[in-house]
């Protein structure tokens, strides 16, 4: 017991620091791979992000968050970002095993290099914590996450919502990577609220898509194709995250359609928020990082010292892997819906800065809303 609060205490009052740490770094701006480790002397951990091109959150949130928790818990961070290269991830994985950490710590480009990683870590004897997607087939011995079947419910619904006036309305559906089993998820959630408004012709289907690797200039030109081919017509559009809302923005602005059709998102990112206040975007899904990183170091500290049990009473919850045929310990944490009406719940919560949202077109918005 004296060992888990312990671990707790380390933990606890970071959340608020690592979110205010974070702040002003949400820009897709930064694109620096990585960082070694702080050389402290501590046990070395290795961690993997897998890009930094279609969603600003890796490098301006994740990376230094991740960083900070795990010196402050005492361990020596190796962190690198794969750029969305298999190759790439696969060679940063093999250099940091040879350099002997403790734990491996990795968001894949795809399940597929993960599950071969993890094999690998485990012949070693390393432990492997998949962060955010779990890797399909793989032999990750924890999963941190949030619960994404509920992101893509919140989706749904948040479309649902925003259509719920205009009886027959067309959608078009432009979904993550094939590769990544949270896309999967996301869908799954999706569906549960859209499918039956599809299937009683309260909403309609017009196409939908799922995009390689993310990429948020072949989602932004699929959903031009698609809207070209429905006669320049749509109602509204289920874009996975903020980055491919954006992009879908962009070609609804070409055609004079933004602002009118409701476009969903993900990751709360400072674009995707600043289109909420602006009335281009109508939902996002808050993802709170910070939690997601004091897990995954609390965790760590916990298999770096061999203690599984400590691991096990932190990763509570269950995650199942079809490919795999196997169940993963997991923490799966609550997301939560935003809308221009909770906007501030986000800046409350020192996720992004009211200054980095508010000013321009959106000031008096962000005043009427009480954002500051």
């Amino acid at each position: 017991m004296k060992r888990r609060r312990t671990l707790a205490l380390a933990a606890a009052g970071t959340g608020l620091a690592l979110a205010l740490s974070a702040c002003g770094a949400n820009s897709a701006g930064h694109t620096d791979s990585g960082s070694g480790g702080s050389g402290h002397g501590g046990p070395k951990v290795g961690v993997i992000l897998p890009e930094t091109a279609t969603s600003a959150r890796w490098v301006a949130f994740d990376q230094p968050m991740l960083t900070s928790a795990l010196t402050k818990a005492g361990l020596d961070p190796i962190i690198e970002n794969a750029q969305g290269d298999n190759q790439r991830f696969a060679q940063q994985a093999d250099s940091m095993l040879s350099q002997g950490v403790r734990v491996l710590i990795i968001a894949a480009p795809s399940g597929d290099v993960g599950a071969t990683v993890e094999q690998k870590a485990k012949q070693q004897g390393v432990p492997v914590i998949d962060y955010e997607r779990l890797n399909l087939g793989g032999s990750a011995d924890y999963y941190v996450s949030f619960d994404n079947v509920q992101v893509g419910r919140l989706q749904g619904q948040a479309l649902a919502d925003a259509l719920k006036t205009k009886p027959g309305a067309q959608v078009i559906e432009i979904e993550g990577s094939p590769t990544d089993n949270n896309a999967t998820l996301f869908y799954q959630g999706q569906q549960e609220v859209v499918g039956p408004l599809y299937n009683s012709g309260t909403l309609k289907k017009v196409a939908g898509q799922r995009i390689d690797k993310w990429d948020n200039a072949v989602g932004g030109a699929t959903f031009e194709q698609f809207l070209s081919a429905n006669g320049g017509k749509v109602d509204g559009v289920l874009a996975a995250n903020d980055g491919m809302a954006g992009a879908v923005i962009t070609v609804l602005q070409k055609n004079g359609l933004a602002g009118k059709v409701p476009v969903t998102g993900q990751d709360a990112t400072v674009a995707g928020l600043k289109s909420i206040l602006e009335g281009t975007q109508y939902a996002t899904v808050f993802k709170p990082i910070p939690q997601l990183v004091d897990a995954t170091a609390q965790l760590a500290v916990a298999l770096v010292k061999g203690d599984t049990a400590t691991a096990d009473s932190i990763a509570k919850q269950a995650s199942n892997d079809p490919t795999g045929h196997r169940t993963v310990k997991s923490v799966l944490l609550t997301p939560q819906s935003i809308t221009k009406d909770n906007v501030k719940t986000v800046v409350d919560q020192g996720f992004v800065k009211a200054a980095e949202i508010c000013g321009g077109d959106t000031a008096v918005t962000c005043q009427q809303l009480g954002i500051s």
